[in-house]
């Protein structure tokens, strides 16, 4: 009986292929759309990322994430310094500045000012070059993703010089770092030179980043910068976690892939349901002659179970392929570095892909159930 539900099914090829497009179109919609969410959200989570060494970071009460702070005073370096269990602290900045470029072109840009003696505060890879040029006067370090946006595809930034507050910045290197949500062009450079290249205030370190000592959690060094300095402290997941909340909770983002996911859904719905309820009304004759030489509801539900999972399989391969396809596609453009796809995400549309099979199939089996043996012979 299975063997000739699937001839049924596929006896009718232009059905057969409008279910398989129908469930591999709204797999593709609700993967991609999700893989995108996903990896958009968690690049608010990459200055923190970036920043490997860094295991507490401490700021103003009042800061919320890498881009959203204020600036802390000079003391509070010395008084991190001095809470038992915290290994060592280094300052760390963060600011927006505006930079001219050779070209005349005037770009935004986020300034990173670093540790002088460790440079505590690079990412931890280089795509091009070493850490080691930031003792060379002026020397900047320019995020791969940036550079591209600065300079153009296949256009080298080593050497350029740039102009930033009056003040001559050359890059020298390339760091291979995750994006931030903005894609913004990212310089590093020490901090001493940080502080000439941002307007001056009488507060520019944004924070502090805190090494644990042996035998210790962050989270209880953490606690202890709190209780003695008063200032915020957060371990880096829970800062990076920090990040990605707040583009949840301040941008329209998670409303815009939302609205997409649900129309994904009620696309599949309404395609799917359509071509299977033309099926069953063309082969309603088919199971009424089943019906006719004894063959169960209970029956025929397995018969349709099986063709519409035989439907579902195939459609969401397609889709989940079409998705790799897609990522694989763009994977040399700067504004996909690091995209991949979650393993919840493929669980999420198989879980969609069977509920729009079980909402169709029950619509299309009323029929068929109410169809009467005796009918095939009239």
């Amino acid at each position: 009986m299975l063997w000739i539900a699937i001839r049924m099914l596929t006896g009718d090829k232009q059905k057969f292929y409008g279910l398989v497009f129908g469930i591999a179109f709204s797999t593709l919609l609700i993967t991609q759309q999700l893989t995108i969410f996903v990896n958009l959200i968690e690049r608010g989570a990459s200055g923190a990322y970036n920043v490997g060494e860094a295991e507490v970071w401490v700021m103003d009460p009042v800061s919320r994430t890498t881009d959203v702070a204020y600036a802390l005073p000079p003391t509070a370096l010395d008084a991190v310094r001095g809470v038992p269990g915290v290994d060592w602290a280094v300052p760390h900045l963060r600011s927006s500045a505006s930079v001219r470029t050779r070209d005349g072109d005037l770009e935004g840009v986020a300034i990173i000012g670093v540790d002088d003696a460790t440079l505590i505060g690079l990412p931890k890879r280089m795509a091009e070059g070493s850490i080691d040029v930031l003792s060379q006067p002026d020397s900047v370090i320019i995020d791969d993703v940036g550079a591209v946006n600065m300079f153009g595809e296949g256009r080298d930034p080593i050497g350029e010089r740039l102009e930033l507050n009056d003040q001559r910045a050359v890059v020298r290197a390339i760091a291979d770092a995750t994006p931030s949500f903005t894609s913004q062009v990212t310089l590093y450079t020490k901090y001493s030179q940080a502080l000439n290249y941002v307007p001056g205030t009488r507060n520019r370190m944004s924070f502090v980043l805190a090494g644990v000592a042996d035998g210790l959690t962050a989270e209880e060094v953490a606690d202890r910068i709190e209780s003695q300095t008063g200032l915020k402290a957060e371990t880096r997941d829970e800062f990076a976690q920090a990040g990605v909340d707040f583009i949840i909770e301040n941008t329209g983002i998670p409303t815009n892939f939302g609205i997409t996911v649900v129309l994904g859904f009620v696309v599949g719905v309404a395609i799917v349901g359509l071509t299977f309820s033309l099926f069953i009304r063309d082969n309603i004759k088919q199971f009424g002659a089943l019906k006719a030489i004894g063959v169960t509801n209970g029956r025929i539900l397995r018969m349709v179970t099986v063709q519409a999972a035989l439907v579902g399989l195939i459609g969401y391969g397609l889709g989940v392929l079409g998705t790799v396809a897609f990522l694989w596609g763009f994977s040399g453009s700067p504004f996909f570095k690091g995209f991949y796809i979650p393993w919840q995400i493929p669980l999420v549309s198989l879980v969609a892909v069977i509920l729009i099979l079980a909402i169709t199939g029950v619509l299309a089996l009323r029929s068929v159930f109410r169809t009467e043996p005796a009918s095939v012979f009239r």
